[in-house]
């Protein structure tokens, strides 16, 4: 596309594109955006949930569609409005009236060369602003090459763009003023695109970046994981080693049962503070893979020089390709995260797992451990990850309410089973580092070797447990602390809050997933109860006392 751009050229002085990732319809130029009809064009960041009841719609009015994306059912509901006389802004709002799920929407009108209408929800967007000349984009940093002036939209916003500038309604309809900022371009990857902390900004961005880890390493058809050249051959690796720190250490976990489960390779995982002390033997056919966000982390820099004489082969999994871990490593895989700022990881723990877990699949069907239509599945799943994960944002409303009742609490319990035991670990570790209450975290069937000496009324225990084969297991924990008095929050999807039956519980509802998917899910609640119980207590988000984002000292 950008070779026939080059090639033949498009004239005009107004024009709309968007670099699409394939939620609906192969990557093909017939999928691709814009989508327009004679009347209007739409290019959409997102996904909407309802574009095959809205195609039905269409379809009894005697429209028909041309592609398989969700997008042009936008573009033709606006035309089937426009056709029924309303004009281009009033035809636009009544389109997103009827939208469910995530956008970020520009819509521009056969005829007019001076309006672009905006719309924002879930997906981020943000206006540029230059002397007779309007920009819309994703955030600063799309359009830092034409402007450093800028006004991000919020939840619910719809803009009406002209050269002169934009008017803007909020969620209810209601005129909006929303600031102008003079964005330094130097720091315009550093911005925290219209939200109150840093930490928000980088949870709301993981669909993004998760969409562009799956980019990196899927085929364009996305049936295929593609490694770089030097890539481990995964069918003559003995065992792997695991050795990383903090959340890239729960990372690690996570991908142990990945590893174990699915390629029935032997893992050990290690902190790497603990390993490079223990100087542990290295057998032969040995794969050490050394996850860090910063590439930069003291430990495990000394982990991974400690193996480079001793294991069969060293892999990176980091965030900045430039970093020590990356070049001093056989091969550095990157997660694509972007810059992180906020101390607490979020977007870059799921990235982890999401090419961890690419690692796995790589393996299990490397080794004839997994056939072609499992593994078909797990991509296919994978792919619309982010979307269920810009679905799953709907949460917050009710993690506000648990974060309240947390916020006074002086210790809190995590539990979880099979792969979410790590994940509840990583829960723990969250709310610790920016809200400072006291939390701890155990594999479900040892509370009963312990800390269930720890439960009564003051005592919230937080259970993540999709409905999968532990669940009822799960369900007897639950029952155990709410005999005792316990607090208990569960973190489940439908089918497991209607399974746990009666009982004092709060619940927080989350999507459906592939068990195997849950962890990269079931980061968001933990990341949200430990964001929003940090606002309630007012501890600052972003810069947690005591913590640096990069430990480069032991």
């Amino acid at each position: 596309m950008e070779r026939r751009l080059v090639d033949d050229p498009i004239g005009g002085t107004i024009g709309i594109a968007h670099t699409r990732w394939a939620t609906h319809g192969i990557p093909n130029e017939t999928n691709a955006h814009p989508h327009a009809t004679k009347a209007v064009a739409v290019v959409h960041n997102g996904i909407i949930e309802n574009f095959r009841e809205l195609r039905a719609e269409l379809a009894a009015a005697g429209i028909g569609h041309e592609t398989d994306t969700d997008t042009e059912t936008v573009a033709l509901l606006t035309q089937h409005h426009m056709a029924q006389g309303m004009g281009p802004e009033a035809a636009a709002r009544a389109t997103i009236a009827r939208l469910s799920g995530a956008y970020a929407l520009l819509f521009l009108f056969e005829g007019e060369d001076d309006l672009l209408i905006a719309a924002r929800k879930g997906s981020p967007l943000a206006i540029g602003h230059r002397e007779g000349e309007m920009f819309v984009g994703s955030d600063a940093i799309a359009l830092a090459p034409m402007t450093d002036r800028i006004t991000y939209l919020e939840e619910g916003d719809i803009a009406v763009i002209t050269r002169a500038g934009a008017t803007i309604t909020d969620a209810g309809g209601r005129p909006a003023t929303r600031p102008v900022k003079t964005i330094a371009l130097d720091h315009a990857r550093v911005d925290k695109g219209g939200h109150r902390h840093f930490m928000a900004k980088e949870i709301a961005e993981q669909p993004m970046v998760i969409g562009n880890a799956l980019r990196h390493y899927l085929s364009d058809a996305g049936d295929a994981i593609i490694l770089p050249e030097g890539a481990p051959d995964f069918a003559h690796v003995e065992r792997l080693v695991l050795v990383a720190c903090g959340t890239a250490y729960y990372a690690c976990l996570t991908a142990k049962y990945w590893f174990e489960q699915l390629a029935r390779i032997p893992v050990e995982v290690d902190v790497a503070s603990e390993f490079r002390y223990r100087e542990p033997p290295i057998v032969p056919g040995t794969l050490a893979i050394f996850v860090s966000q910063s590439g930069e982390t003291a430990d495990t820099l000394a982990a991974l020089r400690y193996c480079r004489d001793r294991a069969e082969r060293l892999l990176a999994v980091i965030n900045v390709e430039s970093s020590s871990i990356a070049r001093e490593s056989d091969l550095a895989l990157p997660i694509l995260a972007g810059v992180e700022i906020g101390v607490a990881s979020t977007k870059a723990f799921t990235c982890q797992l999401t090419v961890l877990l690419l690692l796995a699949l790589k393996a299990a069907r490397a080794r004839g451990e997994m056939g072609a239509d499992r593994l078909a599945d797990l991509l296919s799943a994978l792919r619309g990850l982010p979307a269920t994960l810009n679905t799953a944002m709907e949460i917050d409303a009710g993690i506000r309410e648990v974060a309240r009742e947390l916020a006074g609490a002086q210790s809190a319990l995590f539990l979880g089973r099979g792969l979410m035991y790590p994940l509840a670990l990583e829960g723990a570790l969250k709310l610790k580092e920016i809200s400072y209450i006291h939390a701890e975290a155990y594999a479900s069937g040892e509370l009963k070797h312990g800390p269930i000496a720890l439960i009564d009324e003051t005592m919230p225990v937080i259970v993540m447990a999709p409905c999968d084969a532990l669940f009822e297991k799960t369900v007897s924990n639950m029952q155990e602390v709410m005999a005792r008095g316990g607090r208990i929050v569960l973190i489940s999807d439908a089918k497991g809050v209607a399974a746990a039956g009666e009982g004092t519980f709060q619940a927080v509802t989350m999507p459906t997933v592939d068990p195997v998917l849950a962890p990269i899910l079931y980061a968001l609640p933990a990341q949200l109860i430990a964001y929003h119980t940090a606002i309630a207590k007012g501890t600052d988000v972003d810069q947690p006392r005591n913590l640096a984002k990069s430990v480069t000292v032991e």
